[in-house]
């Protein structure tokens, strides 16, 4: 970074005078929320493991006040911006940050294989980022799915979204989303922090998680597409047995009761957290059986 001083990007009172200058309004439809506690960012950049031989990708810079914290620690930074209205401000406040890279665009749509491989090169990168609420779980799946070669995902979420994301298997906050991400990464809730510490306040309070990535899956599934259908299946209708909840998403009826019986699952089996994560193997491994045994 260059010896430009740095601007004061945890006053709320020079954030309101740098939006208006700029005649930027909060948008409720992007969910936009500034953290202006000045302790969260350097957590969350030292959590994110940057260092001068790392690259971080951040998704929502928003102002840059956690870009910056960032663009200090790492080798360099590269920040994904939806809004097409944040690059000039950024332009301003990130001015001396040389290692940073601003790119405008969805980074649902973005290439992101290609972003990482040009600006990172072997670098090893983490992504670390505040996201927004209502895009949370999109976000966090896309980047886990499409296997980007990242570290971690070191994100803040809003709380009850952590508590999900990282429950063990098994317990009542347990949901789909909670398997598909344990599938990925290991998932692990660092520190709290309260909606009084953005701008404008949001409704509730939010969390920050890591999520670290697995070299290779816990289990050996070659239908991926498969175990997530029967996941999604499992947790869908709770209140229903784990055969007819599965079987009205389509699957068939006797390679359940197979699979049911190989996981040592008693009938009649309620769609609990536990039992959707020990069927999810069986139910592969069986279907797996059936198939070859009708070739």
């Amino acid at each position: 970074m260059g010896e430009t001083a740095q601007p004061r990007l945890t006053d709320v009172g020079y954030i309101r005078a740098l939006l208006e200058r700029h005649g930027f309004a909060f948008s409720k439809k992007l969910g936009q929320n500034f953290l202006v506690n000045p302790s969260v960012c350097p957590r969350m950049a030292e959590a994110c493991g940057a260092a001068p031989q790392t690259g971080v990708l951040e998704i929502g810079p928003g102002i840059g006040v956690l870009t910056r914290e960032l663009a200090q620690r790492a080798g360099q930074v590269v920040a994904i911006e939806l809004d097409d209205r944040l690059p000039p401000v950024l332009a301003e406040t990130l001015a001396g940050c040389d290692n940073v890279t601003i790119v405008q665009g969805d980074c649902l749509k973005l290439d992101l294989h290609r972003l990482l491989q040009e600006h990172f090169g072997s670098r090893p990168v983490a992504v670390c980022a505040n996201l927004p609420y209502y895009i949370t779980s999109p976000i966090i799946m896309a980047l886990l799915e499409s296997r980007l070669p990242v570290t971690n995902i070191t994100v803040m979420v809003q709380k009850e979204a952590a508590q999900r994301l990282c429950a063990a298997p098994g317990t009542r906050e347990a949901g789909a989303v909670t398997l598909a991400v344990q599938y990925y990464a290991q998932a692990e809730r660092l520190f709290d922090v309260s909606r009084g510490s953005f701008l404008p306040a949001p409704n509730v309070d939010s969390s920050v998680i890591r999520l670290t990535v697995r070299p290779q899956p816990p289990c050996r599934v070659q239908d991926e597409r498969l175990l997530f259908r029967l996941i999604r299946a499992g947790f869908g209708q709770r209140r229903k047995t784990l055969p007819n909840a599965l079987g009205a998403a389509g699957f068939d009826k006797p390679t359940l009761a197979a699979a049911l019986s190989a996981a040592n699952i008693p009938l009649p089996a309620r769609a609990a957290p536990e039992r959707v994560a020990i069927l999810t193997v069986e139910v592969i491994h069986e279907a797996r059986a059936v198939k070859a045994a009708r070739r």
